[in-house]
C-alpha cells in the first residue's frame, strides 16, 4: 500500500526536478503520440457583389473524411477566416484535403479542394507545417425567409402608401415580424432564417438617430425665441403690400431654413404665420401654403442636414457637409428659381385679387404679434447652432461623424441656455419618427440580410448594362417615381446598399454621381403627391385643421408639373456637370 503512494509522489517530484519535461511532453501531438502534420487554412469568403460575409460555418474534409474540430470555424465581420488542423504525420502534401462553406440565406458550396497546400517548415521532431489559402464567393438561396423578407418589406410600404395605419406602426410591426420568425421558425430550419438580434441591432444607423435628435432639440429651444414667425413678419415687411413679392420671398426664406433645419420643423412654424397673412389678405392660404413646402423640399436637398434622406445618404456613404453643399446647392438654387417662377405664374390671379388694404396697419399688427419674444437665448442659440454648422463643414477632415457636430452644439446649447432637459425630451423630440427610422432600418437589413437587396441591384445593373449614364437616369427617374408614390424615407434606405455596389461595379461612378442620382430623386421627387414627404403630409394636414381641405387628386395636378421640371433639370446638371 505504501508502494502504491510512494511511486505517484517520486514521479510527480521528478517531473518538477527536470526543467522542460512537462512541457516537453505536453507538446507531444495526439493519436496515441506519433508526430503530426499542422495545415493552416485561411481566407476570404465574399458573396457576389464583393462584399464579406460574416458567420459562415466551414467544415473540412481530408481524404472524403470529414473531421472533428475542437472549435468551430466561422468568418469574422471582415468575412476572413483561419483554421488550424491537426493530422497524422505524413498526410499531407499527398492527401486530399477539401473544405466546405454554409450559412442560412446562401447556397451551401460543393466541396472545395485545395489544390495550394504549400509547405511552410518542418521543426527539429519532424513534424510538418502546411498552408493553404483560398478566397471564394457563395452564391445567394431563394429561401422561404427570402420571400417573408420580401413580402415584409412589401407590405411595409404598402401600409405608409396607403395610410393604413401610422407609418411608425407600420414599420414596427415588420420588425418585429421579421425577428419573431427568425427565432421561431428560423430556429427549427434555417431556411426561414431572416435577420438575428445581433445583425439588427447593428442594422440601425445610430448616427442617423443622434443627428436627428440633437437637431430637433436646437431647433426646439430657437422655436422659444419666435424667431420663425419673425422671419415671416419680416418677409411681408420687405414685400410692403406686394402680394407676388411676398409669396416669392416666403418661398426663399422656407427654403433657406430648410437647407440647415428640418423642412418638416420649418413648415410646423412657418405654417400659422402663413394662413394668418392668408386670411387678412383675403385668398386661400393653399396659395402660400404648396409653393412653401415645394420650396422647402427643394431647399431641403441642399444640404447633408436638410432631409432625412439625406442624413441617411450621408451616413451610409460617408459623404461630409461639404460634398453635399458642392455638388447640389447650385442645382438646388436653379430648381428654386424656377420653383418661384412657376407658383408666381400659377397663382398668380389669385395673388392679384388679394385685399391688401392699409399695409402699415398689417405691418404694425404683425410687429406686435410675431416678434422675437426672447433675445439672449436667440443670440445664445445662433452662436450654438453657427458652431454646429461650422463643424458639419469640417467634420469630414476631421473623420467625424456629423451626429457629433450636432449632439455637442445641442448639449452646450442646453447647458448654456438652461433649457430644461426634460421638457426637451417630452415635447421636441419626435419619437415616432426615430422609432420610424430604428425599425425601417432592420426590416431593411432584413432585406439585405436574404438577398433581395442584391437581386434588385443585380437587376439594376444589368438594365443599365455597365453604362453610367444609364445608371444615373434609371436611379434618378425610379426614385423620383417610387419617392412621389411612397415615403421617400424607406425607399432611400432601400436604395442605400443598392447604389453603394452600383458604384463598384460601374465604371466611372467612383465619383459619387450615383449618390447625387438618389439625394436629387427622392428629395425632389417627393413633391410629386401629398404622401411623398413628410413635410408634404405635416402641410395638408394643418392646413385641414385650419378649414382648407387639399384633395390628393388637387395636389397632383399642382405638383406634379414643377416636380416634372425640376427633375429634369437635375437629369441635365447631372449628365453635363457631374460626369
Amino acid at each position: 500500500m505504501k508502494k502504491t503512494v510512494l511511486i505517484p509522489c517520486v514521479l510527480a517530484l521528478v517531473m518538477l526536478l527536470i526543467p522542460g519535461w512537462t512541457a516537453a511532453h505536453a507538446a507531444d501531438p495526439p493519436h496515441g503520440g506519433a508526430s503530426s502534420d499542422l495545415l493552416v487554412v485561411s481566407g476570404t469568403i465574399a458573396n457576389a457583389q464583393g462584399k464579406p460575409i460574416k458567420e459562415v460555418q466551414l467544415h473540412f474534409y481530408v481524404n472524403s473524411q470529414k473531421l472533428e474540430l475542437e472549435e468551430e470555424v466561422t468568418t469574422s465581420k471582415a468575412g476572413r477566416y483561419e483554421a488550424e488542423i491537426s493530422l497524422p504525420r505524413g498526410t499531407l502534401p499527398g492527401a486530399r484535403v477539401e473544405m466546405e462553406a454554409e450559412k442560412p440565406s446562401y447556397q451551401t458550396t460543393a466541396r472545395i479542394h485545395l489544390d495550394r497546400v504549400v509547405l511552410e517548415r518542418v521543426d527539429d521532431k519532424g513534424n510538418s507545417s502546411f498552408l493553404a489559402h483560398h478566397n471564394f464567393t457563395m452564391a445567394r438561396a431563394i429561401t422561404p425567409g427570402f420571400w417573408i423578407a420580401a413580402l415584409v418589406l412589401a407590405a411595409v410600404y404598402a401600409l405608409i402608401a396607403l395610410e393604413v395605419m401610422h407609418r411608425t406602426l407600420a414599420a414596427f410591426l415588420g420588425a418585429a415580424l421579421i425577428l419573431t420568425i427568425t427565432y421561431t421558425a428560423g430556429t427549427f430550419n434555417h431556411d426561414y432564417m431572416i435577420l438575428p438580434f445581433e445583425d439588427a441591432m447593428q442594422a440601425i444607423d445610430m448616427n442617423v438617430i443622434f443627428l436627428l435628435m440633437a437637431m430637433m432639440m436646437i431647433v426646439g429651444v430657437l422655436k422659444k425665441t419666435g424667431v420663425f414667425q419673425w422671419m415671416a413678419y419680416k418677409s411681408y415687411q420687405m414685400a410692403k403690400g406686394n402680394v407676388i413679392v411676398l409669396a416669392s420671398i416666403l418661398m426663399v426664406v422656407t427654403a433657406v431654413s430648410s437647407a440647415f433645419l428640418d423642412n418638416v420643423t420649418t413648415m410646423l412654424l412657418i405654417i400659422p404665420v402663413t394662413i394668418e397673412i392668408a386670411l387678412t389678405l383675403k385668398i386661400n392660404p393653399v396659395a402660400f401654403l404648396l409653393p412653401e413646402v415645394f420650396a422647402s423640399n427643394v431647399g431641403g436637398t441642399a444640404t447633408l442636414i436638410g432631409d432625412p434622406p439625406n442624413i441617411m445618404i450621408g451616413s451610409y456613404a460617408k459623404l461630409s457637409f461639404l460634398q453635399f453643399a458642392q455638388n447640389l446647392t447650385v442645382i438646388c438654387a436653379i430648381c428654386l428659381v424656377v420653383t418661384v417662377v412657376y407658383f408666381v405664374i400659377l397663382y398668380k390671379k389669385e395673388y392679384l385679387t388679394a385685399k391688401v388694404g392699409d399695409v402699415d396697419k398689417m405691418i404694425a399688427h404683425l410687429r406686435e404679434e410675431y416678434r422675437i419674444t426672447n433675445a439672449t437665448l436667440l443670440i445664445q442659440g445662433g452662436i450654438f447652432l453657427g458652431i454646429t454648422i461650422f463643424l458639419f463643414i469640417i467634420h469630414g477632415a476631421l473623420h467625424m461623424e456629423p451626429s457629433i457636430a450636432a449632439m455637442i452644439g445641442a448639449a452646450l446649447l442646453l447647458v448654456v441656455s438652461k433649457v430644461d432637459i426634460v421638457e426637451m425630451l417630452e415635447h421636441e423630440i419626435e419619437w415616432p419618427t426615430l422609432i420610424f427610422f430604428i425599425m425601417l432600418f432592420m426590416v431593411v437589413a432584413g432585406a439585405e440580410e436574404t438577398g433581395l437587396i442584391q437581386i434588385i441591384a443585380d437587376w439594376v445593373r444589368d438594365m443599365s448594362q455597365g453604362s453610367l449614364v444609364a445608371a444615373i437616369l434609371m436611379i434618378l427617374w425610379v426614385s423620383a417615381i417610387a419617392s412621389a408614390i411612397i415615403d421617400n424615407i424607406p425607399f432611400t434606405a432601400t436604395m442605400l446598399p443598392i447604389v453603394a455596389y452600383l458604384n463598384t461595379v460601374i465604371p466611372g461612378a467612383e465619383t459619387g454621381v450615383l449618390w447625387w442620382s438618389l439625394a436629387l430623386g427622392a428629395c425632389l421627387g417627393g413633391n410629386g403627391t401629398m404622401i411623398g414627404a413628410s413635410a408634404n403630409v405635416v402641410t395638408v394636414g394643418m392646413a385641414e385643421r385650419a378649414g382648407y381641405h387639399i384633395s390628393f387628386m388637387q395636389y397632383i395636378r399642382i405638383a406634379a408639373i414643377p416636380t416634372l421640371i425640376t427633375i429634369v433639370l437635375c437629369t441635365f446638371w447631372l449628365l453635363l456637370v457631374e460626369i
